[in-house]
Order: C-alpha cells, then structure tokens, then sequence
C-alpha cells in the first residue's frame, strides 16, 4: 500500500470514530441516566455536550502546537487519548466520572481532528487532495450520523457501555498503526516558541462563551449565562489584540490575506451554523409531531447520510480537476434550496416527500465540503497547514453549537423548554394535537433563518472566484 493511502484509511478511521462518539451518546442517554446511581437530567447534558465543546476549544490550540512539534507526533497522542478515554467512559461508576471521561475523549478527539486533514494535504499532491479530503470528510460525517442507529442497536443488545467498548479494539489498531507507519512529512518548526498567554486567551474565552451559549439554550436561560458570553467575548477580543503583538502567535492572523483562506473559513462557519442543528430539527419533528421514537428518528436521517456519502468523494474528485470554489458554490446553492424546502414543507405529508430535502442537504452538504477544505489547505503554506487545519475544525464544531444554541431559542418561544430538553435526551415525547401547529411553525421558522445564513454562506467563496 502506498504511503498516502495508509495515511488516508487511518484518517479517515480517526474522523469515524471522532465523530461517531459525538452523537452515538444521544439514543443511550435516557439508559445512562436512569442505570448511573444520582445521575441528574443537567449532568446527561453536559455527557453529550461535554465532548463537542472540549473539541472545539482545544482544536486551534492542537493545530498550532502540531506545526511546532509535528503533527502525526501529536495525531498519535490523539489516537490513544481517545483510546483510554473510551475505555474509561466504558467502566465510569457514575454521572460525573462519565462527564469527567468524556472530556479526556474529546481531547483525543480534539487531536485527530486539529491534525487529520494537515496529514493528508502533506500526503497528497495537489491534484488528488480533494478526493482524499472527500474521503475523509465523508467518513466523519456518516460516523455523526450513524452514531443515532448504532447507538440505539448496541444500548438495546448489549447495554449502553457496548457504545465505547466498539472503540477499543479499533483505537488500539488505529493507534499502533499511526506510530508505526505514519511519518513526519512536513518540517516541524521546533525554533518557534509557544503561545502560552495566546493558547490561554483563546481556549478560555470560547470554551465559556460557547458553554453559556449552549446551556443557556439547552438549560434555560440565568444571569450567569449572558455574563458568560459577554466574559468570553471580551476574552476573545483580547486575544485578537494580543496575536497582533507577540512573534510566534498561536494564530497567524497573517493567514487571513489570502484570499481563498478568508473565502474558505467565512464559508465554513456560515454553513456549519446553518446545517449544524438540521439533524436535531428533524429529529424533533419525527419524535415531537410523528410521535416515533429516537432510533426510528435516527434511521429516518439515512438518506441524508447516504446523499453525503455519495456526493462527497465524487465532487471531491471532479474538484481536483475542474477547481474547488465551482463546487464550493454548487454545494451550497444545493444544500440552501433544500434547506429553504424544509421551512415550508407542510406539517402531515408523506415521508416519501420528505427525502427529497433530505437528499438535496447531503449531496448540498457533501459536494461542499471536500472541496472547501481542500480550497483552504491549499492556499497555506506548507509551515502554516497545522494551524489552517485547526482554524477550519475549529468553526465547524463552533457553527455547530452555535446552530444549536439558535434552534433552542427559537424553538423554546414555541413549545416549553422541558419538551425540548427531553427530545435533546432521546426521549420519547407526545406532543399535545393542539400544540403541534404552534411546534411545526417553529421547526419553519427555525429553517428559515437557517437558509438565509446558508445563502449568505455562498458570497464570500462567490467573491473569491470572481477575483480568481
């Protein structure tokens, strides 16, 4: 086997099983707080939520330190973080430890995400990353989706630990075989010094902006929360004032004069807060107007998986050979039309017509992103790919929440905030008949102002190939 194509399998395993632990949690929840002994509703929350927001707030950090210490070094550190901390979720005694295990899995993930695409785009010549990175990308976003059925069969067969003992015996062999045959391609730039007070700034300020922003929604809204994202605002702002003035910045804000970086990382935080929370909006329809229960929920998400997986290794492979931002631009005209579908598709059709949107989100979803990404670490210097990787992981899992955060507000001036919650907790939820009108125009008004920021997605790579 060929050395780019050992590192594109053990990639893509990586991006899978990153990914899938990031929803695989969401069918079991309901089992885990009932089977842990003082396992309150708020902690279950913070199982789900725990990971995603270690991962985006150490995502950046990772990316800069790979391209000071080598990235498959710290790819491989990753794979077995990930590793342990599966095992230890699998055998956590109760609600906080399994809280607690889940941060030291999500830095495992924060680590083969920051790292993966850097180590194919080194790989990989030019004329082949956009299929490679399709690849990989593909594989990460089945893993999220797959993780609602896979979650739902083995807490149902096996009980819900079964969900991270899968991972233990695929993290081994990842992890061995990432130290064994990965290789330090690029040059690590060991001369440069780190960022302490740039890391600290950074990691602090989103990790508390996104956390109030996120269980402000989720939770109900307290005053500890709005101060919260005003801290981490103002923690952010000072760290974009203190990049400009130190040597070896933790972010080169120098990146942002090129052209299709800018274009490329604008696009992927407008269409990750547009497209983040469509599969939680679903999810609400099928359980709170459908009355059907989260694994049915999860495997009526299919065709929009199969759509993403179909579409993103081929638009990946035609943008190597007809240019990225063509089909940047397809993809996210596609994935907009669909989502504007779903905010006047009518309450009481068939589900028949309801994959058509489906359909048109994840070809939209899969021929944008592939070539997105690959459009963003090609424009970078070879030095700065780390970093780049980091930058665009870091907006998709910060979209992600963001959407989140979005939905809840909306949805929660619609149906009472318990209602949601226990949804968000996989649990099956009977909506009054009388209040499914007022639920549905919320899911409408919800994709609505999804759409719109998904359309406006499209005009900074629009701007990047008119100047091409």
């Amino acid at each position: 086997m060929q050395y780019k194509n050992k590192v594109l399998v053990n990639t893509t395993i990586g991006s899978f099983m990153a990914l899938l632990d990031s929803n695989i949690v969401l069918i079991s929840l309901p089992t885990i707080i009932s089977s842990l002994p003082g396992t309150s509703t708020f902690e279950g929350l913070w199982i789900i939520m725990g990971y995603t927001l270690v991962t985006a707030s150490f995502l950046l950090t990772f990316g800069r330190l790979a391209d000071i210490f080598g990235r498959v070094r710290l790819y491989n550190l990753g794979f077995a973080l990930f590793t342990a901390g599966s095992a230890l979720c699998s055998i956590a005694p109760n609600g906080i430890s399994l809280v607690l295990f889940r941060f030291v899995q999500g830095t495992g993930g924060a680590l083969l995400f920051a790292n993966s695409t850097a180590i194919i785009t080194d790989a990989f010549p030019v004329e082949e990353r956009g299929r490679a990175i399709g690849i990989n990308q593909v594989a990460g976003t089945f893993g999220s989706v797959s993780g609602l059925v896979a979650g739902g069969i083995l807490t149902g067969i096996l009980g819900w630990r079964s969900i991270f003992w899968i991972n233990i015996p695929f993290g081994i062999l990842g992890t061995f075989w990432a130290y064994t045959k990965l290789k330090e391609i690029s040059k690590p730039l060991r001369s440069e010094k780190i960022d302490y007070v740039g890391n600290i700034l950074f990691a602090s300020g989103l990790s508390i902006s996104l956390f109030s922003l996120t269980f402000g929604s989720v939770a109900g809204w307290q005053p500890v929360y709005y101060f919260g994202i005003i801290a981490g605002v103002v923690l952010l702002i000072l760290f974009g004032m203190y990049e400009r003035r130190v040597m070896y910045p933790m972010m080169d804000l120098s990146l942002f004069r090129i052209t299709r970086f800018t274009a490329g990382i604008a696009s992927n935080l407008l269409s990750s807060i547009a497209r983040g929370a469509v599969s939680l909006i679903l999810v609400f329809y099928f359980q709170g107007v459908e009355g059907l229960d989260p694994l049915k929920s999860g495997i009526l998400l299919l065709p929009f998986s199969v759509a993403f997986v179909t579409f993103g290794p081929l638009s990946g492979y035609l943008s190597d050979k007809y240019g990225q931002l063509k089909f940047v631009i397809a993809g996210l005209t596609t994935a907009t039309v669909a989502i504007f579908i779903f905010a006047f598709f009518p309450y009481g059709s068939s589900y028949y017509l309801l994959i058509i949107p489906m359909v048109l989100a994840g070809a939209g979803g899969g021929m944008f992103v592939a070539p997105n990404v690959a459009s963003i670490m090609n424009s970078v210097p070879v030095a700065r790919r780390g970093v780049a990787s980091g930058m665009s992981s870091t907006l998709v899992n910060t979209g992600f929440l963001i959407s989140l955060g979005l939905a809840f507000a909306i949805m929660t001036s619609r149906v009472p905030l318990g209602t949601l919650q226990l949804i968000f907790a996989g649990q099956s939820v009977t909506i009054p008949e009388g209040a499914k009108s007022s639920f549905v125009s919320g899911i409408h008004e919800t994709f609505l102002i999804m759409g719109f920021i998904n359309l406006a997605a499209i005009l900074p790579s629009y701007m990047a190939a008119r100047r091409k």
